[in-house]
């Protein structure tokens, strides 16, 4: 009798020992969550010369919402999804324009083929990682199937796009499924976006240093339409970082070397990008070009083993697929484009800085670790170079 209690005390204990390691693993990430960082324009990194709306992200555009999975759990698991909804609507019944445009498509974009066809976006656009892309593409339309009204649908177009997060998460395990699609999705809101290591953004590294999920927005001038244009980047890509010029990367000793015994600046970068401007696909293909020029300023150089895309929509109610039928209010002229040129490059650089200085450390799969990016360390080098407050520091136009 005294032996089996002894046998069950060990068991009992084991078994606490277990769950108290599974239990740390998940506590270690939601400490590292919970560290503290802030927005570029909280550490007074102005980029550009345009303001940006409201919450300064991609829901400044009306009508766009933005949620996500986050799924952090024992020590290896470390991923999520992220959602951006166009409308709160029945996208597949109230198809938006749309257009991809590929800086280099080393990668696994479900849903490509038929928005280049089409000109149209017909579901959410999920963000996800590479090894879970059928998955969720698979939830997504399991998603979209139950929505009422798409009871006699029988194809949909799920629009799906990736960065590779298996360093800091066992990717292979492949954890993701409907249920993970269902909660990004119904996790969706206008108003501020949460950014840094959360969905999407939950593993993936940039310049060397914890990346994620990043947004920002610009507001055009009245007279040049008073159009939105708002990002959402999932940065998971090496480069040499620079912020608003300044060399960040080079001060900080961490950015790709080409010297073969340093490590390749492989990675990705997913951005999407929302308008309220009335375009069509073409001008929002031409507009998504643009984006890259952001992730330039930032210091990405789009490597082989870099796969870059932009998705791009327009929220312009009269040119959904349901309203066609109707008047469509005047579709802006190529010549009338360069204003959404400027403020696109714009709020991409920035969303760029923003899941930079949002995102906090993890550590992940074998030990493996991402250390967030140093903020004193970054005020004290723009301060040096003299590129902080520039909205106020530089002439124009207050």
């Amino acid at each position: 009798m005294m032996r089996r209690k002894k046998d069950l005390f060990f068991i009992v204990l084991v078994f606490l020992a277990g769950a108290s390691i599974a239990l740390s693993g998940d506590m270690q990430g939601q400490a590292e969550q919970s560290e503290k960082r802030a927005r570029a324009r909280e550490l007074g990194i102005i980029v550009g010369i345009l303001p940006p709306g409201p919450h300064n992200a991609i829901t400044d555009v009306p009508g766009v919402k933005v949620g996500h999975c986050t799924v952090i759990k024992d020590d290896d698991i470390r991923t999520g999804i992220t959602a951006i909804l166009p409308h709160s609507g029945n996208l597949f019944q109230e198809k938006v324009p749309g257009a991809i445009y590929l800086g280099n498509a080393f990668g696994k974009l479900a849903g490509y083929t038929q928005v280049e066809e089409l000109g149209e976006i017909e579901t959410p656009v999920l963000l996800t990682n590479t090894l879970n892309v059928s998955k969720v593409a698979d939830g997504l339309i399991e998603f979209m199937l139950a929505i009422p009204g798409n009871e006699n649908v029988l194809s949909i177009n799920p629009l799906v796009g990736e960065t590779n997060d298996g360093w800091l998460n066992n990717i292979r395990k492949r954890v993701l499924g409907i249920k993970n699609v269902k909660e990004a999705i119904e996790n969706a809101t206008s108003g501020p976006v949460e950014e840094g290591s959360v969905g999407a953004g939950t593993g993936t590294i940039c310049f060397g240093f914890k990346g994620g999920i990043g947004s920002s927005s610009r507001v055009l001038p009245k007279n040049a339409g008073g159009y939105s244009v708002g990002v959402l980047v999932q940065t998971n890509f090496g480069g040499i970082l620079q912020i608003n010029g300044a060399p960040v990367g080079r001060e900080l000793k961490q950015y790709y070397d080409p010297a073969p015994a340093r490590e390749p600046a492989g990675g990705s970068c997913m951005i999407v990008v929302a308008t309220d401007a009335p375009l069509l696909d073409r001008n929002l293909k031409r507009l998504a070009k643009r984006a890259l020029l952001g992730l330039a300023r930032a210091g990405s150089f789009i490597s082989s083993g870099s796969g870059d895309y932009v998705i791009a929509f327009s929220t312009a109610g009269s040119l959904r697929s349901s309203s066609r039928h109707k008047q469509i209010e005047k579709l802006l002229g190529n010549d009338e484009m360069s204003p959404l040129f400027l403020a696109v490059v714009e709020a991409t650089e920035e969303a760029v800085y923003n899941s930079l200085l949002k995102a906090t450390s993890m550590k992940g799969m074998n030990g493996n670790q991402a250390k967030a990016i140093p903020l004193d360390k970054v005020v004290e080098i723009c301060e040096k170079y003299n590129v902080l407050h520039w909205d106020k520091a530089l002439p124009g136009k207050k």
